[in-house]
């Protein structure tokens, strides 16, 4: 009996600790009163949409739903809490089938150390308790520190309060990154089936160039509509980088990547275009239909971006990279996994940072 007795003791008081933990006192900040990065524009009404679907017209209501998430948009801040929280009001919640819930619905937290960006904790509230707070890191010393926390991908949040310890600070700091760099694309550049939201090829470029990405990525529907070059027409951006040709046919390209250029170019005269072209995905393998229609789609953009380059001052076209060596980073043959992603964030950091310094982006 007393062995019994003991191990539902051992069971039940971690669970009330932990309990306890959850209702601790914590200081809670909206986080939008802090430093938000990574929005293209600053003026949207809820400050986690990355759109104004009120102003700009034209969206499918999927694309209206996709735009209000909180993709690639992050907020920095100092503390010298020992321990976080995050509380979120959601729109909506995703549950992709094939990206991580951490990175779907929940939190990614870095901490600067030493000039870098270190990984610190990730984590989400259980599926059935989302907008109950989340602990998401505690046993921290009490120094100073600089916080980068990445939002969720696939989810609309309406309010996210960052919760520290009762008496400690918590403060905005300047935005550490530099330049604005605004990013348009597919569901690559949204995120799909990364594991964590900091791993984005975006993010993983930010952190590892120091410079400010404003990504606008839309899982599907990134097929050179008109309507998205308003969002970006009206971007304060000293570059674009383009993610145009993942979700496009290839009859789309030829109708469209011209007219795009042309009023992209218009309202951002001098400012650099680097277009990439859509990578090469698992699922063409051995399937031959899947093989034939990327190759027409490629070789329509290849082809294409020749011709612009040339008849467009300050257009670039660049060619990433999200496959292994073993054929193995991929999640579903069409998304590459974390790994894939930071191939891809590898492979056009250099031929990125010699074009964006011909500009002075740098």
């Amino acid at each position: 009996m007393r062995r019994l007795i003991f191990i539902c003791l051992a069971l039940v008081i971690p669970m009330v600790l932990s309990a306890l933990e959850r209702k601790s006192d914590y200081t809670y900040v909206e986080a939008s009163d802090l430093t938000l990065i990574g929005k293209i524009h600053d003026w949207t009404p809820c400050p986690y949409h990355r759109v104004d679907t009120a102003r700009y017209k034209g969206f499918t209501e999927k694309e209206n739903e996709q735009v209000r998430c909180s993709a690639g948009i992050g907020v920095v801040f100092r503390t010298n809490s020992t321990r976080i929280a995050v509380c979120t009001e959601y729109g909506y919640a995703g549950f992709p089938s094939n990206t991580n819930g951490f990175s779907a619905r929940g939190y990614d937290l870095y901490i600067r150390r030493d000039g870098k960006w270190i990984y610190a904790e990730s984590g989400v509230s259980k599926d059935d308790g989302l907008e109950e707070p989340l602990v998401l890191i505690k046993d921290m010393d009490s120094s100073m520190k600089e916080c980068l926390l990445y939002l969720p991908l696939y989810s609309e949040v309406k309010s996210v309060k960052i919760g520290v310890e009762d008496g400690a600070v918590i403060e905005p700091m300047e935005n550490p990154f530099r330049h604005r760099i605004a990013v348009f694309g597919s569901s690559y550049t949204h995120g799909s089936s990364t594991s964590r939201s900091g791993m984005t090829y975006v993010a993983q470029l930010e952190r590892n160039t120091g410079l400010h990405f404003m990504k606008l990525g839309c899982s599907g529907n990134s097929k050179l509509q008109l309507y998205f070059c308003d969002v970006l027409c009206d971007a304060h951006a000293d570059a674009f980088l383009l993610d145009a040709f993942s979700n496009p046919t290839s009859e789309q390209i030829r109708e469209r990547l011209f007219p795009f250029i042309e009023q992209l170019r218009s309202a951002h005269p001098g400012k650099p275009l680097i277009f990439m072209s859509t990578i090469y995905r698992e699922s063409r393998n051995f399937n031959m239909k899947t093989d034939a229609s990327q190759k027409d789609i490629i070789a329509t953009s290849d082809s294409l971006m020749k011709i612009a380059v040339k008849k467009y001052p300050d257009v670039h076209y660049i060619r990433p990279v999200a496959n292994s060596v073993d054929h193995n980073a991929t999640v579903d043959g069409t998304h590459p996994d974390q790994y894939g992603y930071t191939i891809w964030a590898k492979s056009i950091e250099k031929p990125l940072l010699k074009i964006l310094r011909k500009y002075g982006v740098k």
